[in-house]
């Protein structure tokens, strides 16, 4: 809803979410109360802004989300005219984002009775890793982190350095579960050293978690260990499930070493699945963030022959997946991390243009490609990968956006 105040202009939102999860109606009974937070800004862009943030009880398994903003432009009403239409669209889309998000997650948390879970994540700050921290907390889990820096006071950081296999062993203390999400990002060009890093990161982070988890006398359940798709390496049309064959490319060899560097835990009979992860859509980093500004302007367009497959996921369902993975005890080995809708790079260029509005007419040749970012271009942009997600599906994944367009129409507020 929106709508005119006196000094400015309000937007209010609302949504009823149901049912809700005990576990999280216990730690936000402040918010189920009526009392909620209050954000008022004391500098900033605007002249004025205070945002309301509210859950209203609605019966006795749902709830209605509130987010009230009252603001006033700068320049008055020449930045009424100038900006009041952007600045309320913007806000709409913002904040009908956010909504949806909390249903959805709230219904994931809800679909399956668990019991509270203590999680150890490598990895934290990561793209991944500051998304799925939110999600598990909000679902009432515990997240303790591995981090390289000095911890924090306050007992959830521990100390690891995994070039030295070591890991603070207090890290381990009452954890029932570990996401191990730690590597070098593959993003640039790969010099001999690059390479070296990444899979040294990989392999060598994964054996110390392993290890360090097969020497506990009482170790936590399941350990989730990221891999990727790159695994297969490329396939053409072949259709590529967790029983395909390794590729042949350099990832495929960091993927399969990552891979069996989890061995020691699986041995120590902890159950582990590998999820080998697509390239993930969210605007806040990663390939879809990469491209969006050429998009944008209109240069956006097609990568070599465009026929290759392209797999994806949308960082909700990489969330989702990750959680599935920790509460589904029959999924073990190796998990594709992939949405179920197949399609080439010519297709997703026409769908990300479409959700965009812009044109698609500039295409970057198989050699140009090769010329500005060498090998990375064989592996990543023109290597074709057909994945599907066979093991998530038959264990009872339900996918949040299993279509590209209403993935990227989420994403980006379209």
């Amino acid at each position: 809803q929106t709508g005119g105040i006196k000094d400015g202009a309000r937007v209010v939102l609302r949504m009823r979410i149901g049912p809700l999860h005990r576990r999280w109606v216990a730690e936000h009974r402040d918010y189920l109360e009526g009392r909620g937070f209050r954000d008022v800004q004391i500098e900033g862009p605007v002249a004025r802004w205070e945002h309301t943030h509210t859950f209203e009880p609605e019966g006795p398994d749902a709830c209605t989300l509130e987010d009230r903003i009252e603001y006033k432009l700068p320049l008055g009403a020449l930045g009424r005219l100038a900006g009041g239409s952007i600045v309320r669209s913007r806000l709409n889309r913002l904040f009908s984002y956010r909504h949806l998000t909390t249903q959805q997650d709230m219904a994931a948390h809800t679909r399956r009775e668990v019991r509270p879970m203590k999680i150890l994540i490598s990895g934290s700050t990561g793209l991944i890793g500051s998304a799925l921290i939110p999600f598990l907390t909000t679902g009432g889990h515990e997240v303790a982190r591995l981090v390289r820096s000095q911890p924090r006071k306050g007992g959830s950081e521990f100390r690891w350095d995994p070039d030295a296999g070591q890991i603070d062993p207090a890290a381990f203390a009452g954890v029932d579960a570990v996401v191990h999400l730690a590597g070098e990002n593959i993003s640039g060009r790969w010099t001999e050293a690059k390479k070296a890093r990444i899979l040294d990161s990989r392999v060598r982070g994964t054996r110390t978690v392993a290890e360090a988890l097969a020497g506990l006398s009482e170790p936590p359940k399941v350990l989730i260990s990221s891999s990727a798709v790159g695994y297969y390496g490329d396939r053409g049309d072949e259709v590529l499930t967790e029983e395909s064959s390794s590729g042949s490319l350099f990832l495929s060899e960091v993927c399969g070493q990552w891979e069996a560097a989890t061995e020691p835990a699986a041995t120590k009979g902890i159950r582990v699945a590998n999820l080998r992860t697509s390239p993930v859509l969210t605007p806040a980093g990663g390939p879809l963030a990469q491209l969006l500004t050429p998009f944008r302007i209109g240069l956006g367009g097609v990568v070599g022959s465009g026929r290759q497959y392209f797999p994806w996921i949308a960082i909700d369902d990489l969330i989702g997946a990750i959680h599935h993975a920790l509460i589904t005890e029959s999924l073990s080995g190796p998990v594709n991390a992939a949405a179920p809708q197949q399609v080439t790079n010519r297709e997703f260029t026409k769908t990300l243009g479409r959700v965009l509005g812009r044109p698609t007419l500039f295409p970057l040749p198989a050699f140009a490609a090769r010329l500005v970012f060498g090998e990375v271009a064989d592996e990543l942009l023109l290597a074709s990968q057909r994945v599907e997600p066979a093991r998530l599906m038959s264990s009872g994944y339900s996918f949040r956006f299993p279509d590209l367009e209403a993935a990227l129409r989420h994403l980006l507020g379209k």
